[in-house]
């Protein structure tokens, strides 16, 4: 893959890829924190951060499906 086509990618799906890495950061914060607060276990914690796989593809499905009702 060349530099080329590496920074046309990213110019082309700029938007997504930040959507993405806010969806992760307000999912790994929320995540931590209510574990912090509820002082669950490590077990828990693990599984809430998968759960956090179909979090993102309900959300942005659902999105699509919003904008295509419109």
């Amino acid at each position: 893959m060349s530099l080329d086509t590496l920074r046309d990618h990213v110019s082309e799906n700029s938007r997504g890829i930040f959507a993405d890495f806010v969806f992760a950061v307000v999912w790994v914060t929320f995540v931590t924190v209510l574990s912090d607060l509820l002082d669950a276990p490590t077990t828990a914690y693990y599984l809430l951060m998968l759960a956090g796989i179909p979090a993102y593809y309900a959300l942005f499905v659902s999105l699509d499906v919003v904008e295509e009702t419109d």
